[in-house]
């Protein structure tokens, strides 16, 4: 009963993450500071795809980036002008301070 129990507590944690989170931990593994990460997540899940953000978040998997740069030219290999276009905005909107 217990293993069952713990499967089931996993399974609702799992559920319970939203696009927005995860985008934002991605962003975090990929080597984005987290307060621009959390600004990042909540503009780039309102723009993209589900499709879109899961190949962003091979990127993460990839390897941490050193700074925005490093991470923006990596979006770039991507080859998808709207993912390009949404992050580097949102970086630049978020690493400003313009947006929250």
């Amino acid at each position: 009963m217990r293993p069952f129990f713990a499967l089931f507590a996993c399974a609702a944690l799992v559920a319970c993450s939203t696009p927005e989170t995860l985008t934002r931990s991605g962003l975090v593994s990929a080597g984005i500071p987290r307060p621009i990460a959390a600004c990042m997540a909540g503009r780039m899940v309102d723009r993209l795809s589900i499709l879109q953000l899961r190949r962003l978040s091979g990127l993460a998997k990839a390897d941490r980036s050193r700074d925005l740069d490093q991470f923006l030219y990596r979006v770039r290999s991507l080859r998808d002008p709207e993912i390009v276009a949404v992050t580097g905005s949102s970086a630049a909107l978020c690493a400003s301070g313009i947006a929250r």
